[in-house]
């Protein structure tokens, strides 16, 4: 489909005899599996599909290229991809500028290796030079690839711990403004544990997320890009549009949105802020 997801699969035969060994592996004890024998005969498989044969493979792709392997399709994989799989990476690295028509590296595909994160965040941080707004585009790039969910929400609390979370949504730019102000704040109020307590966001995560910008803010000086600066919301936007625009979604007629590549049905996620608009953005 050319979208990731998240897909609830069964565990292999070989994942379930690994975690039968954990019971025991301190002091006796007793597994039990909730599925029947028939189901662990017929319906699981002997062994775990390897990542590399269903993940995107654009970061690999890229960083082989960087390497100097170019004919990737004959290239010895311990787990071989398929290879459509590795045709749309090579589609995906030449809509973002990173090969040139004859599939080699270009300026922006060296500059694009350097940062280790997902070749479109990578552009979307070369790109952000363009418009004087580095900064904000790193320091959003690292609270996505923190990882670890920045807000949350004791059910006890539930209701002031949306409110506190809306409230960072207050001046546009959706989720990635919400993140750039959440980031913002703390930076403001010196990193204080206390200010995360109390506007229900995960201390963890930030403190995660600063060292991630750290890094981000070393390679920006190793590729020549200058840490520029703007409270623009549009210029981030279109920062992020240039890397993510495989991703480009529009409201159709039936007021569901289709992506605009392969018009597949896609769904705003129930925990974005936008999921809480009167008007859904076109």
């Amino acid at each position: 489909t050319g979208v990731e997801s998240l897909i609830v699969t069964p565990i292999s035969q070989a994942q379930a005899a690994q975690r039968a060994g954990r019971a025991g592996r301190t002091q006796p004890g007793t597994c039990f599996r909730l599925y029947t024998a028939w189901a662990y005969q017929h319906e699981l498989d002997e062994n775990t599909i390897p990542e590399i044969q269903r993940t995107n493979m654009a970061s690999v792709v890229l960083m082989l290229k960087s390497l100097g392997i170019h004919d990737l399709l004959h290239f010895d994989f311990m787990d071989p991809p398929p290879a459509e799989m590795l045709i749309r990476a090579l589609e995906q690295l030449y809509a973002l500028g990173a090969l040139n028509d004859r599939g080699e590296l270009t300026k922006m595909g060296r500059r694009m290796a350097e940062f280790p994160c997902d070749p479109q965040l990578a552009k979307s941080i070369i790109i952000a030079d363009k418009y004087q707004c580095v900064e904000q585009v790193i320091t959003i790039g690292a609270m996505l690839t923190a990882g670890n969910a920045i807000f949350y929400r004791p059910k006890e609390r539930a209701v002031h711990a949306d409110n506190a979370k809306l409230n960072f949504a207050r001046g546009g730019g959706g989720d990635h403004g919400a993140l750039l102000r959440v980031y913002t704040e703390w930076n403001d109020a010196d990193f204080s544990t206390q200010w995360c307590f109390e506007n229900y966001i995960q201390a963890k995560s930030l403190m995660r997320a600063r060292d991630i910008k750290d890094q981000f803010a070393l390679l920006c000086e190793r590729v020549e890009l200058e840490i520029s600066s703007s409270n623009d919301i549009d210029h981030f936007s279109k920062a992020f549009c240039a890397g993510y625009f495989y991703h480009a979604a529009k409201l159709a007629t039936t007021g569901e949105y289709k992506t605009v590549k392969h018009l597949h049905t896609v769904f705003i996620h129930p925990s974005s802020v936008l999921a809480h608009e009167d008007h859904m953005p076109a």
